[in-house]
């Protein structure tokens, strides 16, 4: 199992750094001599030949071998070290605006240098500026293979940093955690090898050379998340919660439902209730494309945790979106004899006081709220049910406050933002997750159309023909007031423009600096009709449905999100008129905002659009990894390693049921003591 010796967790042989030197590496996330070796390059520079001076190229890499003819430090404008360098084919300028008294010492006429670095025209003819330099004897021998490049900090230089990884390659053990058997499988080639080929790449070697040694690392630190992320999962299954079995209440509320469950509804119900009433807590994600029809799983969850007498509580991210949801469950559930509690920022304390009684005594079963939920005000007596909508809005710490009002309740987090099966895999692992794949029949497809803000006015008349024959229109902006930094209209200012440019229609305006009274006003009057154009920030982007509305205008589309546009775009085509979604864009566009429109444009599927996301944004941004608690990949690229992923993913399974101890010596080596906060 172990060529290269017993599996290293990297403890064995460690020695504290040097306080200065250990501040250094921490920044650079070094704790431990082990994580040297975990410490790869960048990139690579090719050292091993010589370009004379005449063959340099501007704006092409290269190193040169020259004799220093003079130096001197000149003011013009700020000050700065300049030298002359000849070779036998031509001379070259030398620059350094920041630099040492050693430095300048270094550079004595008739000194010989290598430097690397990227030439370019500049005022005296060829120059480099700031490029990597040592002092050589002339005919000094050159690298055998490429030079790695590391990622670096103040005070640590690339030479320091290859010497500390090099004395950590010839001193540290580094055995192989993982069966034989395992690699020979997967055709991955060993950890030890894997690391003297990445840090020393071997002569001739190339990009192709070192494909199987970085395949391995990336494939190692995928399986090192995904095996912490399963035993978190394993350990929440061995603690108790409350078995909440089938009862009469959830029966009744799906056969009074003035709709039928879709079949992906009802299998994603099917999944929740039967570990529901398992006596361990569920931690279940329920993914569902805008208008797929979560809430009304969730109802039924809250339902059976009240027909078996313990309390559920509802957590949204924003007002607009929690009152949406005690609106929806309020309409269902009252009939059915059952009251809930509403929590918000927004509530005076004499108007909270009531519902917090109410919950602290069990007398009330059920609660839906914003952030207020998690107040230390707020107690519940018999908290079963834990659900957070929106999960990627709160931080580990709000959805671990939730959960911590009882004892230890089942927790369910929804997300209208389809998570593609790679990122699903790797970093919530943890998790089971439920996939509402369908959306409700009667639901019409959008049409999406990209128009630049040239053609303004056409919108404007469109719009006024689709409110004239009865039809309702979003207008979203992104901010609220104007802000030059950014140059976008502002709501408040499109508002005032459209009411003169639209005077016979009725306009309203939303944005999140009004009170929750007066988002709920406006709100109630488009739901009912009273408003034909809604302007708004993206306080509309969840929870706001209004059938009647057919026609969405999103200005300046190309600063949203790929995400966030999938989400506004949901807003529509709840009803049976043909809906048409408008991104008025400004340009010249960025390649970055012309991927996001062209794939808004060509596709509505959600997961596909979460897929182009990732690609676009990377793990990190499309998780929201410091809210998540969960590290972003440092070496695999989730859209472009997705065989890697399965493959962790199903390794994972196989350690920890038959190989334990390779599993804990894998963990010790990529996270260390890190891999319990993976477990929140």
């Amino acid at each position: 199992m172990n060529p290269g010796g017993a599996p290293q967790d990297g403890r064995e042989g460690e020695r504290p750094f040097p306080a200065g030197l250990a501040r250094k590496l921490a920044k650079l996330g070094i704790e431990r001599r082990f994580d040297l070796l975990l410490h790869l390059p960048l990139r690579y520079e090719d050292e091993t030949r010589i370009t004379p001076i005449r063959d340099c190229r501007p704006g092409e890499s290269c190193q040169v071998e020259a004799r220093v003819v003079s130096a001197a430090v000149e003011q013009r404008p700020r000050r700065e070290l300049l030298a002359r360098l000849r070779d036998g084919s031509g001379e070259l300028c030398l620059r350094l605006l920041h630099f040492y008294p050693a430095q300048r010492a270094q550079l004595k006429p008739g000194t010989w240098l290598r430097l690397f670095g990227e030439p370019r025209a500049g005022f005296r003819g060829l120059e480099m500026v700031h490029p990597r330099l040592r002092v050589v004897t002339p005919g000094e021998p050159l690298p055998a293979g490429l030079t790695p490049v590391y990622p670096a900090t103040a005070g640590l230089s690339q030479g320091m940093l290859a010497r500390l990884i090099g004395r950590a390659l010839e001193e540290l053990p580094m055995g192989d955690t993982l069966p034989e058997v395992l690699l020979a499988r997967l055709g991955l080639p060993g950890f030890a090898e894997s690391l003297r080929a990445l840090h020393a790449p071997a002569p001739g070697s190339g990009a192709a050379q070192m494909g199987d040694a970085w395949r391995r690392m990336k494939f190692d630190e995928l399986l090192a998340q995904c095996l912490s992320l399963r035993r978190a999962w394993a350990a929440r299954r061995a603690r108790s919660a409350p078995a909440l079995v089938p009862g009469a209440l959830t029966a009744r509320l799906i056969e009074m439902l003035p709709f039928r469950l879709t079949a992906a509804q009802q299998r994603v119900w099917e999944e929740i209730a039967r570990e529901l009433a398992i006596p361990h807590p569920m931690q279940r994600l329920l993914q569902g494309d805008v208008g797929s029809g979560k809430t009304v799983i969730a109802a039924a969850a809250m339902l059976r945790a009240a027909e078996n007498g313990w309390q559920a509580a509802l957590m949204a991210p924003t007002e607009l979106l929690a009152e949406q949801h005690y609106r929806s469950l309020a309409g269902w559930v009252e009939p059915l004899g059952l009251a809930i509690a509403w929590l918000s920022g927004g509530r005076g304390r004499r108007q909270r006081r009531a519902p917090l009684e109410e919950l602290a005594s069990g007398r009330c079963l059920l609660a839906v709220g914003t952030h207020a939920l998690i107040e230390d005000a707020v107690t519940f007596r018999r908290l079963g049910l834990a659900i957070v909508d929106e999960q990627h809005r709160f931080g580990v710490r709000q959805r671990l406050a939730l959960r911590g009002k009882g004892e230890s309740p089942h927790l369910l987090m929804m997300s209208a933002t389809p998570i593609p099966r790679t990122l699903a895999m790797s970093h919530y692992a943890d998790l089971d997750v439920s996939v509402i794949d369908e959306l409700p029949p009667g639901r019409s497809p959008v049409l999406t159309k990209l128009v630049s803000e040239a053609r303004r006015s056409e919108v404007i008349d469109a719009i006024r023909t689709a409110c004239r024959a009865g039809g309702q229109a979003y207008w979203v902006c992104p901010l609220v007031e104007e802000s030059e930094a950014l140059d976008v209209q502002a709501a408040i200012e499109s508002h005032a423009r459209l009411a003169l440019e639209l005077g016979d229609l009725r306009i309203g305006l939303v944005h999140g600096r009004m009170n929750a009274a007066d988002k709920s006003a406006v709100m109630s009057a488009f739901a009912a009709g009273e408003v034909d154009i809604l302007v708004a920030t993206t306080v509309i982007e969840v929870g706001v449905d209004v059938p009647n509305a057919s026609v969405m205008v999103i200005e300046h589309a190309e600063r949203f999100g790929l995400a966030q546009l999938h989400q506004l775009r949901g807003r529509i085509g709840r009803g049976t008129q043909r809906s048409v979604c408008v991104l008025l864009y400004r340009a010249p566009l960025s390649e970055a905002a012309r991927s996001r429109l062209k794939a808004i444009y060509e596709t509505g599927d959600g997961f596909e659009i979460a897929a182009r996301d990732l690609e676009l944004r990377g793990p990190g941004e499309v998780i929201g990894a410091r809210q998540s608690g969960v590290p972003v990949l440092r070496f695999a690229d989730l859209a472009a390693d997705g065989d890697l992923v399965e493959a962790a993913r199903a390794a994972a399974e196989e350690l920890l049921a038959h190989e334990p101890a390779a599993a804990q010596a894998h963990l010790d080596r990529w996270l260390g003591g890190r891999a319990q906060w993976l477990s929140t």
